[in-house]
């Protein structure tokens, strides 16, 4: 999770942006005729701000986690794996 206000309001401002690409997405779909090129790249684009969504937030969480002192905990260690395998896959 974003833990400044800063990061909090730049982690909504990118899904509102994907929520808008989501919605331009949905009308292309549903207009008759729609050519499938522009669909797909627009399919892309929000893929890439999906990925880029998930890897601030993968980066925020795991500086968090490893900053315990003296040092992280076995259970946050499986679980910031647990999050790595499942960004990867």
């Amino acid at each position: 999770m974003p833990h400044t206000p800063e990061d909090k309001q730049r982690a909504i401002t990118r899904l509102r942006r994907i929520k808008g690409q989501a919605e331009a997405l949905e009308r292309a779909v549903e207009a008759a005729g729609s050519d499938c090129a522009p669909i797909l790249q627009q399919l892309a684009a929000m893929r890439g701000a999906v990925h880029g969504l998930m890897a601030d937030l993968l980066d925020s969480h795991v500086r968090e986690t490893l900053a315990e002192k003296p040092a992280p905990s076995q259970a946050a260690i499986d679980e910031t794996l647990a999050l790595l395998r499942s960004y990867l896959k």
